[in-house]
């Protein structure tokens, strides 16, 4: 199935291209291939809208995830038909990324396809609001970067190493 990607900021350049292969092969990593997923490259405007209209929190953020089905955990959603084929939508924060990665001196492309890995676990249940969520989360990110990793010759790991 397909991932759809749309870059609704002009502030910041975005390699799509690359984002879409490495997207793909987290899905395809989390067993997930068979469904669609929305990336939506947005910048801080539109990302402080919508963390203060979902979670009451006026202020740019890195991600924000929309997951179509409720999940626990790792479970994959049980379709019933075509249309219900859909992990949902994540929108991704390019420019607060940015700004986060000239600060730090990370690779933007690398600080972006791992925060995608993280809103596709989200996604599929995963959450990180207590230790032990933040565990099991923390071992999945591990896991489908590991294999985008064995893929593409990277060394990606999750960016929520220190959240506990």
């Amino acid at each position: 199935m397909s991932v759809a990607l749309r870059n609704a900021q002009r502030a910041v350049p975005v390699r799509r291209a690359p984002l879409r292969r490495a997207v793909c092969a987290l899905r395809a990593a989390l067993g997930a291939s068979l469904f669609d997923v929305g990336l939506v490259c947005a910048g801080n405007a539109l990302m402080q809208r919508l963390n203060g209209a979902y979670r009451q929190c006026p202020e740019p953020t890195d991600i924000l995830s929309f997951p179509f089905h409720q999940v626990a955990a790792g479970e994959l959603p049980r379709p019933h038909c075509r249309d219900e084929y859909n992990l949902g939508d994540i929108f991704l924060g390019v420019e607060y990324i940015h700004q986060q990665c000239r600060e730090t001196g990370e690779n933007f492309d690398d600080v972006l396809t791992v925060t995608a890995a993280h809103g596709l676990c989200h996604l599929l249940g995963y959450r990180h609001d207590t230790k032990p969520e933040w565990e099991q989360m923390y071992q999945k990110e591990v896991q489908i970067l590991e294999e985008l990793n064995r893929l593409t010759g990277s060394r990606l790991r999750p960016l929520t190493a220190g959240l506990f």
